[in-house]
């Protein structure tokens, strides 16, 4: 377990980077520490906070399953995992930032609606055209 990394994973943070820079997403910084929870993806401008999810790490309602050896120090772990994710999103939420949370799976079961999502988040909303608008 010592060998796995807490940023750069190859099935979260790098495949969602990937994806970000085709669809043309930009405005988007990675990993900043200085932001509570060390969010994986930060857009400034559009007020969001963007986490991915390990399916394992995060116990993953759909996809989780508990390990047959140490159970009792996995079950806290995990049960510390989800604790700290609750309070993050919360703090971040009270101060103002958008927070949205993607599971691993999603992202490899479904990215182009995961880019999809992020898209609709961060894109300007479009002005509505009234007729006579504009006209001095």
């Amino acid at each position: 377990m010592a060998a796995i990394r807490s940023k750069g994973n190859k099935s979260t943070e790098q495949a969602l980077r990937y994806r970000l820079v085709r669809a043309g997403i930009r405005g988007w910084r990675m990993l900043d520490k200085d932001v509570l929870g060390k969010p994986d993806f930060i857009f400034d401008e559009a007020g969001l906070v963007l986490f991915v999810d390990g399916c394992y790490w995060h116990g993953c309602p759909k996809c989780y399953r508990a390990p047959a050896s140490n159970q009792t120090y996995w079950s806290q772990k995990l049960i510390r995992n989800r604790g700290r994710d609750r309070f993050v999103g919360r703090e971040l939420r009270r101060q103002g930032w958008t927070v949205v949370r993607i599971w691993e799976h999603e992202l490899k079961l479904r990215p182009g609606a995961v880019v999809k999502k992020i898209q609709k988040l961060v894109s300007p909303p479009v002005k509505a055209f009234s007729a006579g608008a504009g006209r001095g």
